[in-house]
């Protein structure tokens, strides 16, 4: 069945007195923005969401391998996932705006390549050396201490037998990232539009890896509305947060046309990291530069039969779950009815498909 995410949005549309209206509407799972400047702590939101919800399952929106150790995150998201009866799902990337606001760009490849690995390995139970993860700081070893006998490696000792794993669900955007996610998760979630022909290029990376049981996704903008206009207003605005991550460390990867390059060098040059997450002020920098034909392809956009006749052309690219940027987002503005698409794209899509 395919699967619809809440992304993870501000502290609005997050708190937990929203958690059994959601999974009433239908949704599968809401994720928690893991950004400690601009947003609360997830796993403290993710805990209070269990215990207002029976099925909807819970993951992070995405945390990234630097602001925590390796265990630290998984003993985070194994101990939702105990409290929640298995709902827990941890969604990891490179590090966007939590690094940003700490003054980091995000980890390098290598870096990442190994917190996935050490993290899978805690998540299933196992133990990891020490000196895999090198990012606490100069304090000194434990064999500065004088004991008899100490620990030779980190390892979750508390992990219940009969808890399923955690499964690892990698933000996944340039050929490099893909290629090490699809090989080492149990989930990928492309982060490259809702373009077709980007997710086509995308799925080819994955298939060309060549592992079986691999669940992919798509992060993609939903503004479902009955009325155009209203909806390119917010669209425009809603386009700039999400295409940014194709051009932030140079040109966009995969294929590109008509005024795609313009538009993604638009956003390179005009975004402005301090006023992230703040949708309004995005839109005065950077909404205006995008054509409509982009926004229209970037992004879902349009009344209920058009989200759902585009959704079904992504599934038929290969995606198993949307991370729906747009219902529920944020504070419902500017006409923009997730209601509208709870009630009417998601059970469409779920039953065609």
């Amino acid at each position: 069945m395919i699967e619809f995410w809440r992304a993870g949005g501000g502290s609005e549309s997050t708190n937990p007195e929203a958690a059994p209206a959601v999974e009433a509407e239908g949704w599968d799972g809401q994720m928690f923005m893991d950004s400690q400047s601009l947003g609360r702590e997830p796993y403290v939101l993710m805990g209070a969401w269990a215990m207002r919800t029976e099925r909807l399952k819970l993951g992070t929106g995405v945390t990234n391998p630097l602001t925590r150790h390796p265990a630290v995150t998984a003993a985070g998201a194994a101990s939702v996932h105990a409290i929640s009866g298995g709902r827990a799902v941890l969604g990891i990337g490179r590090g966007d705006s939590a690094l940003a606001y700490l003054g980091y760009a995000p980890v390098r490849l290598p870096q990442f390549e190994r917190a996935l690995n050490n993290i899978q390995t805690l998540l299933s139970g196992g133990e990891i050396s020490f000196g895999g993860h090198d990012m606490l700081g100069d304090a000194p070893t434990l064999d500065s201490l004088a004991l008899g006998h100490r620990p030779s490696g980190t390892q979750l000792k508390w992990l219940p037998p009969e808890l399923p794993k955690v499964p690892l669900d990698v933000a996944a955007t340039g050929p490099k990232v893909i290629e090490m996610s699809v090989a080492l998760a149990e989930r990928v979630t492309f982060s490259v539009g809702a373009m077709p022909e980007r997710l086509d290029w995308a799925m080819d990376i994955a298939r060309g890896v060549g592992r079986d049981g691999v669940s992919y996704g798509a992060q993609i903008i939903v503004v479902c509305d009955t009325d155009l206009d209203k909806a390119m207003e917010w669209a425009k605005s809603a386009v700039a947060p999400l295409a940014r991550f194709q051009v932030m460390q140079g040109n966009a990867a995969g294929p590109t046309g008509g005024s795609d390059d313009a538009n993604f060098s638009a956003v390179g040059e005009s975004y402005d990291m301090t006023k992230h997450g703040k949708v309004h002020e995005t839109e005065k920098l950077v909404g205006t530069s995008f054509t409509p034909d982009f926004v229209k392809r970037f992004a879902v956009v349009g009344p209920p039969d058009h989200c759902i006749e585009r959704l079904l052309e992504l599934v038929r690219c290969g995606m198993e779950r949307f991370v729906v940027v747009g219902p529920g987002f944020y504070d419902e503005p500017r006409g923009n009815r997730g209601g509208l698409f709870a009630s009417e794209v998601i059970p469409a899509v779920r039953a065609a498909a």
